[in-house]
């Protein structure tokens, strides 16, 4: 038998040893499973995903951009922006950061086509580019600029501009000069010289938007030739047949009272001695065609013609040569071959037409 002294000494160092073992073991497992941690989190990618502005934060045994994305049920369209491409692989001890932006419709109304497109560009400008529409130096957005940002459904209209010079010839009108010949028979015209156009040019400064003038605006104008006036010349003189036929041309004609009278002494008051017995005011001879007038009605030397109103022919031609005491005013005094013929004459009204010199 062991003394119960020395037996509780055992127990004690017994007792001991195995708080001793348990220590150990505890902090021998405790150092495992910290490794075991260590471990498990070194295996793991550490990943922040902004889908187009939600934010997830996640631990990932996945390798690839792709397999993260499938791992949280994050999926792409043909059209979505991704800031790394679905194969790139994940980089252990750092924050992989993925960036998706959703692509919005957006319609472009340009060269009489719409066209609808799926993007995530940021600007107007990027958005054209991105569909191959460009601008030309004056064309034009309807109500934006190239630098504004885009909107889900918004509508991009182009406008084409196009400017351009014109020229309109046009026209000049020329005038008609009429000019009076007064050798020429009343009724007649003739055209001395035919008339001519001119011709003015403008330029214009035309703008068009997609087609559709917009603006006019003359810049320029000059006459290239200037128009040539047409004469005509138109006569003036007055014509009558007579009961022989002849044309006559006159300038005037008189309705005046007539009678006649003879070289006889009865008439002149000259015998046929005289000196100037048979001879005229104005020193010719008389004969048949010789007339008196008055000088202030009819002027001595005029060339006449004496129509007689009815069937009674004509007294003709005739110039005015002589003078009376009582042809006064609206008097004629026609000169006869013999005293018969004046006396038979009487006084008759004449229509005496003032002949061209």
């Amino acid at each position: 038998m062991i003394p119960l002294v020395g037996n509780i000494k055992r127990f004690f160092l017994l007792k001991k040893t195995v708080i001793v073992f348990v220590a150990i073991a505890i902090i021998v497992t405790s150092a495992a499973v910290v490794a075991t941690i260590g471990i498990y989190n070194y295996l793991q990618n550490e990943v922040v995903i902004n889908d187009d502005g939600k934010v997830i934060e996640v631990k990932t045994f996945k390798t690839t951009v792709g397999e993260v994305l499938e791992q949280n049920g994050i999926s792409l369209n043909a059209y979505d922006c991704i800031s790394l491409p679905l194969d790139a692989k994940l980089q252990r001890m750092k924050v992989n950061e993925i960036n998706i932006e959703r692509a919005i419709p957006v319609n472009i109304i340009a060269d009489g086509k719409q066209i609808q497109i799926m993007t995530c560009k940021d600007t107007i400008g990027e958005v054209l580019e991105e569909a191959s529409v460009s601008l030309g130096e004056k064309d034009r957005l309807d109500g934006v600029g190239l630098d504004d940002k885009i909107a889900k459904g918004m509508e991009i209209k182009v406008i084409r501009v196009k400017e351009e010079f014109v020229e309109e010839n046009i026209a000049i009108p020329y005038e008609t000069e009429r000019r009076e010949n007064k050798r020429m028979d009343k009724g007649k015209e003739v055209v001395v010289r035919e008339g001519k156009e001119g011709l003015l040019q403008k330029v214009y400064r035309v703008v068009t938007e997609n087609g559709k003038e917009v603006l006019r605006e003359l810049v320029k104008e000059s006459i290239i030739s200037n128009p040539v006036s047409k004469i005509v010349e138109y006569g003036t003189v007055l014509n009558y047949k007579t009961s022989r036929g002849d044309i006559i041309r006159y300038k005037k004609v008189l309705n005046m009272k007539s009678t006649a009278y003879t070289s006889s002494y009865e008439d002149t008051g000259k015998t046929p001695d005289h000196p100037y017995f048979g001879m005229t005011y104005t020193g010719i001879k008389a004969k048949k065609g010789v007339v008196a007038v008055d000088p202030k009605v009819i002027p001595l030397g005029t060339r006449l013609y004496i129509e007689v109103p009815g069937s009674a022919p004509d007294y003709g031609f005739a110039i005015a040569a002589d003078i009376g005491s009582a042809v006064k005013g609206n008097k004629i005094d026609l000169y006869m071959e013999d005293v018969k013929s004046a006396r038979s004459w009487g006084v008759r009204p004449v229509k005496v037409y003032i002949l061209l010199d």
